[in-house]
């Protein structure tokens, strides 16, 4: 398709070059790019839509790449990476070897700072700053993009809160349109509300109690205004803040409509905004499905049973919980540290918690973990989503290091399980009491069953299980990287399946150390696999616990390298990573030899 006026931008300077009249064009031809493109090659749709005239202003007004620019976490950004010189190479977005789905330094001069996870922004622009004026440069401009969602988020808080005690020349944007990436919660989001309404701005703005001056809210699709906002700002020192109002799928009628889904709707018809079918019913299910189905039906027989997510119901699945018994299933936005601290308070009055949080954004409220749930070895259910390799979101949102982070603390139990069925069991287990917190980890995608809905049965606590009898050397698996090592040992020739066995250590912690010591005492070698980091990993577990016994069995440590890993296909992915059914295979071969 020709773009008159897009087809000829590959840089802000070239954006410059038009008139205040074209840029309202230019905004209809950006937003179908995106929708062309994002409908055939998938992605993060809805926040880029509702900030193209934003992206176009600030980028028109503002001297990027010497005046910094943040986006925070990044899902917005698409608008932003196709003026700054990216436009012919967006088709490969989120693609094995393209362009990354967030904002990342290595890739572009105009990407200030790299995001992914949310809330850093008002920091991160806050210290560039403070380090201009350190530098003596008064006149450059620092700019972060936050959303309503991001924003009621501490971390943010923290930043503001220094911001206000601050004169340097930094501008805060709240994109507002009620919306993360489920509906926005919470007290802040009904502020914001009585705001846009023109309720009590004078009387009771949150910002200007903070020191920070106050703008808006203007109508964040409305160019002519976005520019004369803007370019009056530039010229006030510093801290200011600019309150927008947006639609989250702006210029798509179904995206408009159904905000939640069209966030990342995978692929659809451009024409008609109709999400493509994919046969996924067909499939085995979602582990996260798995999770928010099971943990319905034992909420039902056991009222004690809370659940908790920060921001994330309908990825968690947890949303079938809070739709059903919306009094005993909370989302708190996005506050991790808060929710982990929650589940340790309600953990003390005797409910049985179910934190659900995606193993990346766990990472981001270890002290909480450590602190206030395992020092006191409250029984706090910890369920990891997204453990392991994500994909084609890249590495701010690998699971990666779970299992490294976790099982160091003490009182804390990890356990992986194989596939849907022993997660719908572990689940079972332990809504039947705990006496201290376990972490649950599973990963993105699905599961290798199509009949899942077993009947209840405990799980044995701190058992592993074989899977295959061998003679030779012993595979040793955690979660559902199993699955995999199971296909690499069929593809074995006959006389070689013989020699290996295969067990499956659903605890990481405790160990198993009876059937380890068996191990240890009648196999040759032993391979340990898994899909998190292998510092500090499963295997690296496994050595420590071998280095115990008098043993010289030689063991081999198959995991995710020291290094973050880039995003593609998760199969692409563990393959670069060694942990693919192949590379496993190769694996085995080489110890068998």
């Amino acid at each position: 398709m020709q773009y008159h006026f897009l087809s000829k931008i590959n840089s802000p300077d070239d954006l410059k070059k038009l008139s205040e009249t074209d840029l309202p064009v230019l905004a209809d031809e950006l937003r179908d790019f995106i929708i062309d493109v994002v409908a055939t090659k998938e992605g993060h749709l809805g926040a880029s839509l509702g900030v193209v005239e934003l992206t176009i202003a600030l980028h028109y007004i503002f001297d990027t790449p010497k005046d910094l620019l943040i986006w925070d976490v990044g899902h917005q950004a698409y608008g932003h990476k196709i003026l700054t010189g990216r436009r012919a190479s967006f088709h490969t977005n989120r693609q094995w070897g393209g362009i990354s789905g967030f904002p990342k330094r290595e890739e572009s001069l105009y990407d200030a700072f790299g995001t992914g996870h949310s809330s850093t922004s008002i920091s991160a622009v806050l210290g560039m700053g403070i380090a201009s004026l350190l530098q003596g440069d008064e006149t450059k401009q620092h700019i972060a993009v936050i959303g309503d969602a991001s924003i009621a988020s501490g971390m943010a808080f923290e930043g503001l809160n220094h911001l206000g005690v601050s004169n340097a020349n930094v501008l805060v944007i709240l994109n507002d349109n009620a919306i993360g990436i489920d509906p926005s919660v919470g007290a802040l989001k009904n502020y914001l509300t009585q705001v846009k309404k023109g309720e009590n701005i004078k009387q009771n703005n949150i910002i200007q109690a903070l020191n920070i001056r106050y703008f808006g809210p203007i109508d964040g699709h409305d160019i002519p205004k976005l520019l004369r906002e803007l370019r009056r700002l530039k010229k006030i020192k510093g801290p200011k803040f600019l309150h927008l109002i947006t639609t989250k799928g702006k210029g798509l009628k179904q995206a408009e409509q159904d905000q939640v889904k069209y966030h990342a709707p995978g692929k659809f018809d451009k024409q008609t905004g109709q999400i493509i079918a994919s046969g996924e019913d067909k499939l085995p299910p979602k582990y996260q499905d798995v999770f928010g189905e099971t943990l319905l039906e034992l909420a039902l027989k056991n009222e004690k049973i809370v659940g908790i997510t920060p921001a994330m119901p309908t990825g968690s699945s947890l949303k079938i919980m809070m739709d059903a018994l919306p009094h005993r299933a909370f989302d708190v936005g996005i506050a991790e540290q808060h929710a982990v601290t929650l589940s340790a308070g309600m953990a003390t009055q005797g409910m049985l918690v179910f934190c659900n949080i995606y193993s990346t954004f766990l990472q981001r409220a270890y002290d909480q973990i450590i602190h206030d749930v395992a020092l006191q070895n409250l029984p706090v259910v910890f369920c990891l989503d997204r453990a392991g390799i994500v994909g084609e979101d890249g590495a701010t949102h690998h699971g990666a290091f779970d299992i490294a982070y976790l099982r160091c603390i003490p009182n804390l139990t990890v356990f992986a399980p194989i596939d849907e069925i022993e997660l719908r069991q572990v689940l079972y287990t332990v809504s039947l009491g705990i006496s201290g917190p376990i972490a649950i980890r599973y990963p993105r995608g699905r599961g290798v069953h199509l009949e899942w809905k077993k009947d209840f049965q405990k799980v044995a606590f701190g058992k592993a299980h074989r899977l295959l009898s061998g003679s030779d050397i012993a595979v040793l698996s955690t979660g559902h990287i199993g699955n995999l090592v199971s296909q690499a040992i069929e593809n074995l020739p006959e006389k070689d399946i013989k020699k290996v066995s295969h067990f499956h250590f659903g605890f990481v912690k405790p160990l198993d150390v009876e059937a380890l010591q068996e191990i240890a005492a009648s196999h040759r070698a032993i391979l340990t696999v898994e899909d998190g980091c292998v510092t500090g990993g499963f295997g690296a577990a496994i050595l420590e616990q071998l280095s115990n016994f008098s043993t010289s069995v030689k063991t081999t440590l198959l995991g995710l390298p020291d290094r973050f890993l880039p995003h593609g296909t998760v199969a692409e992915v563990q393959d670069l990573a060694g942990i693919s059914t192949e590379k496993i295979l190769e694996k085995i071969q080489a110890i068998l030899k």
